[in-house]
């Protein structure tokens, strides 16, 4: 009997478990987990499928409190009545009383910007916080960042996606009218060094086709950053922004290298002790002319575009017209005064330049690949997101920047009291989190709660050397 009983327990459970998978499923992409519903669960179902409303209306009394914490206080006319008019810092004689007011006018911008992502995404990510409250499957609250997919640039302020949008139009039409303008320099100057044996003509050649080189360098890695495609998603999980500075940086390298060549060769013919001063034609100089002109006005109209990309080939632009202008004058004045020497020493000068100005560029981005700290106004930025918070927290343990590339990860631990509830705690620092990192410097974000201002650190301190 009792070995029947056991068969037909067994053969009970057997049916409810073929029942169970008869049922259907929803099924979700494994990387959209925050997307994806929980499984039906009878847990908070009362008598006949009844639920209490009663948690849910908390919850949402308890968000809604939130939200008013977050938004007390923020007043962007207050803000605005500090800030000095471009007239007014015009007018100023002081350089030092006018270099002041433009940082506040900086930090003002900095500091309305930080509270225009706060009114913004607030609503958003507090609303899309627990979907489901009574785990039947069903989304009872439809959370903008699930209807985003957590692309949180769709939930920004309308002025702040247009500013961002501009400058990545201005970038584009930067890295393309380059890419037009550094192909006709190309053939103009290929066609001109045929004509002499000028090394600094030579060295301007060598310059140009690298510039091309650069902006197909910077072109291709900018696309690489926007294609957002799922293999590339889950082969690299926390974006692929280091792309930018890593094209730089194997940029930097490729102009070295070329001009160290540069350099040998007009060492070699200094050391020879004797020589024939070359002339340039009419098409050299052209072209030389129309590299400082065009280059000279590129680099103009994107100085006000802060972006890598562009700042680099504004970089550019001010080497082009600087080498340009000298690869000119050495050979002029050495035709001129018949003395041979200037043209080969005018190159060694130039690719000594190139050297020093490139190899500091490459030690930059290695620096910043390699974790260096945040600039002080993205930190004071980030200072300003957590003061935006202070009403809904006890304090701020510790606040860290660093550089992941050109971009900024940045870490939070945040002080709570210790009876916090888990709800509580989890909808600040997730807040807090999507608020950081809809800022324009910040790629990721790290938020920890804590219960005590001094304990642990948070990490290992001997991690550098432990492994």
């Amino acid at each position: 009997m009792a070995g029947e009983c056991t068969d037909g327990g067994t053969v009970h459970a057997m049916n409810q478990r073929l029942a169970a998978s008869s049922r259907p499923r929803r099924w979700h992409r494994t990387n959209k987990i925050e997307n994806a519903r929980p499984k039906r669960s009878s847990r908070g179902n009362g008598l006949f499928g009844f639920h209490d409303a009663v948690p849910t209306a908390i919850d949402d009394a308890r968000r809604e409190a939130l939200k008013h914490k977050l938004k007390q206080g923020i007043d962007h006319d207050a803000l605005e009545k500090f800030r000095k008019s471009d007239a007014e810092l015009k007018a100023m004689r002081s350089k030092g009383l006018r270099a002041f007011y433009t940082a506040q006018n900086e930090r003002i911008n900095d500091w309305i910007e930080v509270d225009a992502v706060v009114m913004a995404l607030a609503d958003h990510v507090l609303e899309s916080m627990d979907p489901d409250p009574d785990h039947d499957g069903d989304l009872e609250r439809g959370g903008a960042l699930q209807r985003v997919a957590g692309n949180i640039g769709e939930l920004l302020p309308d002025g702040e996606k247009q500013r961002r949008r501009r400058a990545a139009k201005m970038a584009a039409w930067a890295i393309n009218i380059n890419v037009v303008a550094n192909v006709l320099l190309l053939v103009g100057k290929g066609f001109a060094a045929l004509t002499t044996g000028s090394l600094s003509l030579l060295a301007s050649l060598v310059d140009s086709a690298l510039d091309l080189l650069c902006t197909l360098i910077v072109w291709t890695t900018n696309r690489l950053v926007l294609w957002r495609l799922n293999g590339l998603r889950k082969r690299f999980p926390v974006g692929r922004r280091r792309l930018e500075p890593l094209g730089i940086l194997v940029f930097s390298v490729i102009m070295i290298i070329s001009f160290l060549q540069i350099l040998k060769e007009s060492v070699e013919r200094l050391m020879r002790g004797s020589g024939e001063a070359e002339a340039l034609g009419a098409a050299a100089v052209a072209s030389l002319v129309a590299t400082i002109a065009l280059k000279g006005v590129i680099g103009l109209i994107c100085r006000r575009v802060k972006t890598t990309q562009v700042q680099a080939l504004v970089q550019d632009c001010k080497t082009d017209v600087i080498f340009n202008s000298l690869s000119l004058l050495f050979p002029l004045a050495g035709h001129a005064f018949d003395a041979w020497w200037l043209d080969p020493l005018g190159a060694a000068l130039l690719s000594l330049f190139i050297v020093y100005d490139w190899g500091r560029t490459s030690l930059d981005n290695v620096v910043r690949l390699s974790g260096e700290a945040a600039c002080d106004g993205t930190f004071r930025k980030l200072v300003y997101l957590a003061y935006r918070f202070g009403p809904a927290v006890d304090g701020f343990k510790s606040i860290t920047a660093y550089h992941a590339g050109d971009g900024v990860w940045a870490e939070f631990d945040v002080l709570l009291h210790g009876d916090t509830r888990l709800r509580s705690s989890h909808d600040v620092a997730e807040t807090l989190q999507y608020c950081a990192e809809g800022l324009s410097e910040v790629d990721r974000a790290f938020v920890t709660t804590d219960y005590a201002a001094i304990g642990p650190t948070g990490h290992a301190q001997d991690s550098e050397w432990n492994h």
